[in-house]
C-alpha cells in the first residue's frame, strides 16, 4: 500500500527513543511514543488535543502483507471505505472524521495521477495547478500537499472536498453525492465539531488492539526487535 510505503520522519522517533533509553531504559515503548507524537503533532499545527492512554508494548513481528491488507487504499470508493473501517470497529461517521487527518501531510504523484488526469468530479483549476508538479508520466518521488493549507491542522480538508478539491480518489468519495456528504458539509462549516469528534476518534483508534501486559516487548531500538 502507498500508505505503508511512504511513511517518513522516523528519525524523530529514534531521537526520542534514544533519549528515553538513557533516562529510563526499557520503560517507554515505541508504540506509546508514536501515539503521543501523533497527538502532539496535531496540537503543534493548531489542532485539537486528546488524552493518550499509555501502556502499549511493541510487536515482535511485522507483516508487510497484513499492512497492505488492513490499510485502506486511496483508490477505494465510499462503500469500500465504509466496509474497511467497519471491519476494524469504526462507524462510517468515524471514518469521515479520521479521514480529516489528511488535512496535513503529502501524497506521491503516482497515487493521484489517475484522479487529476482522468476523473471529472474535480475542480479544473485545482487539477491544473496540481498537474504542474505532477506530470502525466514520471517517477514516484514528487509530492503534493494533501490540502490547501499544508502545515496547519484545521477543517480545510473538508472545505476542499465541498469544492471538489479532494486530492486522492478516496478523499473526494466522502463528498460525491453519497451518505457522508452532510457530515463533510458540517465539518467544513464547523471546525469545533470536527476537532471534538477527531479527538474522540483518535482515542478509539489508539485502543485498537494494543499489546499490553506481558504481550510484545519494549523495544530498545524502534527500527528492530530486541
Amino acid at each position: 500500500m502507498p500508505n505503508a510505503n511512504s511513511l517518513r520522519g522516523y528519525e524523530v522517533i529514534d531521537t526520542i527513543k534514544s533519549q528515553l533509553e538513557k533516562q529510563c531504559p526499557g520503560v517507554v515503548s515505541c508504540a506509546d511514543i508514536l501515539a503521543v507524537a501523533a497527538r502532539d503533532s496535531v496540537v503543534k499545527l493548531g489542532g485539537t488535543t486528546w488524552t493518550v492512554p499509555l501502556g502499549r508494548r511493541d510487536a515482535t513481528t511485522a507483516s508487510f502483507v497484513d499492512a497492505n491488507k488492513n490499510l485502506p487504499s486511496p483508490s477505494l470508493n465510499l462503500s469500500d471505505l465504509i466496509s474497511a473501517f467497519r471491519k476494524k470497529g469504526f462507524t462510517a461517521p468515524e471514518m469521515v472524521t479520521l479521514s480529516g487527518g489528511h488535512t496535513i501531510g503529502q501524497v506521491k504523484c503516482s497515487i493521484i495521477r489517475p484522479r487529476i488526469y482522468n476523473e471529472t468530479n474535480i475542480d479544473s483549476n485545482f487539477a491544473a495547478s496540481i498537474k504542474k508538479n505532477c506530470p502525466s508520466t514520471g517517477g514516484d518521488t514528487n509530492l503534493s500537499p494533501l490540502d490547501q493549507t499544508a502545515g496547519v491542522f484545521d477543517n480545510t480538508y473538508f472545505k476542499d472536498l465541498v469544492n471538489k478539491k479532494g486530492l486522492m480518489h478516496s478523499d473526494q468519495q466522502l463528498f460525491n453525492g453519497g451518505s457522508t456528504d452532510s457530515q463533510v458539509n458540517t465539518y467544513s462549516q464547523n471546525s469545533a465539531k470536527f476537532f471534538s469528534d477527531f479527538g474522540s476518534a483518535m482515542i478509539k483508534m489508539g485502543n485498537l488492539s494494543p499489546l499490553t501486559g506481558s504481550k510484545g516487548e519494549i523495544r530498545t531500538n524502534c527500527r528492530k526487535t530486541n
